[in-house]
């Protein structure tokens, strides 16, 4: 189908309406990016009215704060499945204090290592275990099982990626394969960013990829030969807040995003190599950022694009909604009064 895209004025609240649909009302699935500054945080509601995060921010109250917002704002009373993509501060240091304010159901995560890489805080897993008592360890192929509403189209969140391995790769397998894709190698990542989970999303038609922070080799190695997931996606939620140590061109180019969204920080990710692929790739004019990077020789996206323009900013959030028809979805700046309607691929 055609892409349409359609800039109009709404109020900057966490509701408005697209075609005299409403746009938070039943049947959509809502996911919000919510902005902890350089970390990572994704909340979705799907339309059986369940909740799903994925990653909770750093450490302490103020990331915390924000997600259970988020929460609140979309009516959710508790947090039903709660994913860590991988051991890193930004990404699980923000989950004991957000447990303090929202219960929290189940947990997931890949294997933590053991013992742990350098890269890794015990002190953050320790606090995670606590929490999580009978955590559910994903592979590669698993998928989180969600409840379907009557009326909609099933929700489906495939494990795509996890300890280093993509779907149909044994356990241990190579970080580096070779094909004629002309993809470059680089050294081994023996951080946890190489291990992270990375995910696909669908509801419908519709298509998302988020691959934590999965880095350079294996995002190669999930579209060549051959691709693992089908392609290409409607959103690509950008690996690795954006940097330039993730982001490989076969990945990003085989993706061919409509809209790509990027989870950065004003001084964190955001890369100019990745901004430039995403800004002249499939989805020129499409790209969102939570933050406009203010770092000398930054490539941000247009200025109506991106959340949070100052660097002690409102924490404005970025929210997605896919329509009950599951044929179009809309990206949402509510601060800026901003909404951009698009058709699913």
């Amino acid at each position: 189908m055609g892409l349409r895209s359609i800039l109009c004025a709404v109020a900057a609240t966490l509701t408005w309406s697209h075609a005299g649909q409403p746009i938070g009302a039943a049947g959509t699935l809502e996911v919000v990016f919510v902005d902890v500054e350089g970390g990572a945080a994704t909340l979705l509601r799907t339309p059986g009215g369940e909740a799903v995060l994925i990653d909770s921010g750093f450490p302490g109250e103020r990331d915390a704060t924000r997600i259970e917002r988020a929460a609140r704002e979309l009516g959710l009373e508790r947090i039903d499945h709660y994913v860590t993509t991988h051991w890193h501060r930004d990404h699980v240091g923000g989950i004991p204090d957000l447990a303090k304010l929202i219960p929290i159901r189940k947990y997931y995560g890949h294997r933590i290592p053991d013992p742990l890489s350098p890269d890794i805080n015990a002190d953050h897993v320790d606090a995670w275990r606590q929490l999580a008592k009978s955590p559910v360890w994903l592979q590669a192929g698993d998928r989180i099982p969600l409840k379907t509403a009557a009326g909609s189209p099933p929700v489906v969140l495939d494990v795509i990626a996890a300890d280093g391995v993509g779907v149909g790769e044994a356990p241990g397998s190579a970080a580096i394969r070779t094909c004629d894709r002309g993809h470059e190698p680089r050294d081994p990542d023996a951080s946890d960013n190489a291990k992270s989970l990375g995910f696909r999303l669908s509801y419908g038609d519709f298509d998302l990829f988020a691959g934590g922070d999965l880095t350079w080799n294996i995002e190669h190695k999930l579209v060549c030969p051959r691709a693992v997931f089908p392609l290409p996606v409607d959103v690509y939620i950008v690996n690795h807040h954006g940097a330039d140590s993730s982001n490989n061109p076969a990945l990003v180019q085989s993706l061919a995003p409509t809209v790509a969204i990027v989870n950065n920080g004003p001084r964190k990710g955001g890369e100019p190599r990745t901004m430039q692929l995403l800004l002249e790739g499939p989805g020129a004019g499409r790209v969102f950022q939570l933050h406009r990077n203010v770092r000398e020789g930054a490539v941000n996206a247009e200025p109506a694009h991106v959340a949070n323009d100052d660097e002690n900013c409102n924490a404005a959030v970025v929210r997605l909604s896919v329509l009950p028809d599951a044929r179009r979805f809309a990206v949402a700046i509510p601060a800026k009064n901003g909404v951009w309607t698009y058709e699913v691929k």
